[in-house]
């Protein structure tokens, strides 16, 4: 590959300025509850509220926070049924992998596209209303696009959120905790 052409994917992100030990737990408690007050935030962390906005915003614009999501109950919505779908790409052109990229996260149902290693190139979870839908969607959407050379659909019985210890630190955690 000619040194100025970067691999498929997007463009490298820049590491986060010094996040301290203030930043970091911010961010503990943000990933526990992305609705957390303000001021309930701040005196967690035992900081000024003004200060905790401050930090808040800093930590978006460097890009360490990219969003807040809403964990949505996808049977309430009619969508029951999620999947794990492998799949393998053929020709492994820059082209090819950027349409693939480019397209599969706008498709119906689709939840998250990773590229991954190993034996397939990306994992794509979707939900589906009935295995009728999911069935169409493979064919329509995955085994129908040329890039395609295989998808391996699984059937996800239950997905288990983690959440996250906010009351250690990573660092702070003694052998065992």
């Amino acid at each position: 590959m000619p040194k100025d052409r970067r691999s498929p994917g997007p463009a490298p992100r820049p590491v986060p300025d010094g996040l301290d030990a203030v930043d970091r737990q911010l961010v503990r408690l943000l990933t526990a509850d992305g609705r957390m007050p303000n001021n309930a935030l701040a005196e967690a962390v035992g900081i000024a509220p003004s200060t905790c906005l401050t930090r808040v915003r800093s930590l978006r614009e460097r890009g360490v926070i990219r969003g807040f999501h809403a964990d949505v109950d996808l049977a309430a919505l009619g969508q029951p049924l999620q999947a794990l779908i492998a799949i393998r790409i053929g020709a492994h052109s820059r082209d090819e992998i950027d349409r693939f990229r480019t397209k599969v996260p706008r498709l119906p149902g689709v939840l998250s596209l990773f590229h991954v290693s190993g034996a397939n190139d990306y994992l794509l979870h979707v939900s589906a209303s009935t295995p009728d839908a999911l069935r169409e969607f493979v064919l329509d959407h995955l085994t129908a696009d040329p890039a395609v050379t295989h998808a391996e659909t699984s059937l996800i019985f239950e997905h288990v959120r983690a959440t996250p210890d906010v009351r250690h630190s990573s660092t702070s955690r003694t052998p065992g905790s």
